[in-house]
């Protein structure tokens, strides 16, 4: 396996093979992808020390975001995460054999299923919140907090770009395999 290059290195390369690029940019964007790539792998190796993954997590969040009593029906799990109805059922199928989420008949409406957070599931999402939150900390522990506000705010404004210019992306790659 070849080592990577050195930011500075790989914009190098880029302004060898194009020359219009803009080296500023280029750098601030090459950062932030390999930083999200860093931080995707960390987050991954906190969630498997937890015994979940992070197709387990994306859906305990989206329940823990719905709020009490942390009810979903399956369609409107599936919209929240960019799934289709198969591939949730699937998913649900197997966090509720690890214990992470029940199916129950809704009260209301017997034919309807709602999909609840359990306890073990809840415990899962706030340690793993627990470990991230030391770990973004770590991240930034060299920045005041006038550099965070700073960053926080590019960085706001980038999304915002990529999301007016990109509305169907939703931070999915699935269109472009």
């Amino acid at each position: 396996m070849s080592e990577e290059l050195a930011i500075s290195e790989q914009v190098a390369v880029y302004r060898r093979e194009f020359p219009d690029v803009d080296p500023q940019v280029e750098t601030i964007v090459s950062t932030l992808s390999r930083l999200a790539r860093r931080m995707s792998v960390a987050y991954g190796r906190h969630l498997t020390d937890l015994g979940i993954s992070q197709a387990d997590w994306e859906v305990l969040k989206a329940l823990i975001v719905a709020g009490s009593p942390y009810r979903l029906g399956p369609s409107d799990l599936a919209k929240r995460i960019g799934l289709t109805p198969a591939a949730m059922t699937h998913r649900v199928d197997r966090m509720e054999a690890a214990g992470l989420v029940t199916r129950t008949r809704d009260e209301k409406n017997r034919v309807r299923v709602n999909i609840g957070l359990t306890e073990l599931g809840r415990e899962k999402w706030l340690e793993s919140m627990r470990m991230a939150a030391v770990f973004e900390e770590s991240l930034l522990q060299d920045a005041d907090a006038e550099q965070r506000a700073q960053l926080a705010g590019a960085l706001g404004q980038m999304l915002r770009r990529v999301e007016q210019d990109q509305p169907d992306a939703l931070g999915r790659c699935d269109d472009l395999d």
